[in-house]
């Protein structure tokens, strides 16, 4: 039987500070988990942005190169992010009022949907869902009050969002300089561990976004030219959906095809098809070069950690979750290495101190035998 492995000395030597860091731990993280999503977002974001960091830092100063970088964030994803999200607010509390004060001119409507290419009757489509369509606005109104009640929290959230990016960028190397000095980890581990750490963080963040980049923009250049309308809208979500598994532009070109089928473009419908596959099996040949062999990614890890990504940190979680899986089978596999070597080097140094001791016992029997 194997004795049981002796607490670090520097627990038993100092248990109450051991209980007070372990406690303080916990209170902090207990304080950042309402706004767990934003920080990790600030953290992804971070990450996207330390190669350029690394680059401004050769003709600036890290602070400098910082607030630039956050600042081009800014303008670049929440700017317009936060407009369209205004334009959807307007254009869906107009339409609710409209139909609730029976205002709603469906002729209209039908006319501008004509000229975008779309041939609708739906005054005949509201007399037979008239109840439904009701009970939907409804819920819509309910939704749009919910958002612009929660816009301070996400305010806040986006704040706390800039703020940690601001602050990872610019002191990333004092971090990993903090992380090495506090984790009671060998520092040979803890390179180990932080280089796949690495190479997991690329291979989910970093090169899902390039793949559905490129994906999006494959098949909105293919939706471009054959006419289809809302070409821009497509695109962004031809980009959200290739980041999910088992869904991927498929979800796009599809329904496409068929709106083509519909207009009477048959020829149109059979090429979008032929493209938008070419666009789906695209993805077979690009995640491999761009991810690269990551031994703690497969399918199943990719699946749980995205869809369970989502319901726990919200939309961040389709890069987080897969990360946090993946580093569950790291830090678990670095974890019985050190186990079983460890082991079987107390089991060496045991056979060692035996072989040693059996010579002089047996040199002591010898004597006594004399």
């Amino acid at each position: 039987m194997t004795d049981s492995p002796e607490p670090p000395r520097w627990v038993v030597e100092q248990p109450a500070l051991t209980a007070l860091a372990l406690l303080s731990a916990a209170l902090a993280l207990f304080v950042a988990l309402p706004y767990l999503q934003y920080v990790l977002f600030g953290g992804v974001l971070a990450y996207i942005l330390l190669p350029a960091q690394r680059r401004l830092e050769e003709y600036v100063r890290s602070t400098i190169a910082a607030f630039a970088l956050v600042v081009a964030a800014v303008l670049v994803i929440l700017a317009p992010l936060v407009y369209v999200l205004r334009v959807a607010l307007q254009q869906s509390t107009q339409l609710v009022s409209a139909v609730q004060e029976g205002n709603l001119d469906l002729e209209m409507v039908e006319r501008e949907l004509a000229a975008n290419g779309y041939a609708v009757d739906l005054t005949a489509m509201y007399e037979s869902y008239q109840g439904s369509i009701t009970t939907g606005v409804e819920r819509v109104a309910r939704g749009v009050i919910d958002v612009v009640g929660g816009l301070p929290g996400i305010a806040i959230g986006l704040t706390i969002t800039l703020f940690v990016c601001f602050a990872l960028l610019r002191d990333a190397d004092r971090l990993l300089e903090w992380l090495y000095h506090v984790m009671p980890i060998d520092d040979e581990v803890q390179q180990e561990l932080f280089a796949r750490l690495d190479r997991l963080m690329q291979a989910s963040v970093v090169s899902n976004v390039v793949v559905a980049a490129i994906q999006a923009g494959m098949l909105g250049a293919g939706l471009f030219v054959l006419g289809i309308p809302a070409v821009v809208l497509l695109t962004v979500l031809t980009f959200v959906l290739t980041l999910l598994p088992l869904v991927g532009a498929f979800g796009v070109w599809l329904p496409a095809s068929i709106y083509l089928v519909a207009v009477s473009r048959p020829v149109a419908a059979v090429a979008l098809v032929a493209y938008g596959l070419l666009v789906t099996v695209s993805d077979t040949y690009l995640r491999p070069a761009l991810i690269g062999q990551t031994s703690a990614f497969n399918s199943a890890i990719v699946v749980v950690g995205i869809f369970g990504g989502l319901i726990a940190f919200g939309a961040v979680g389709l890069f987080v979750g897969p990360v946090v899986v993946g580093s569950a089978k790291i830090t678990l596999d670095l974890f019985a290495r050190e186990r079983t070597e460890r082991g079987a080097g107390t089991d060496s140094s045991v056979a060692d101190a035996a072989a040693r001791t059996e010579p002089s016992t047996d040199a002591g029997a010898a004597g006594s035998d004399s």
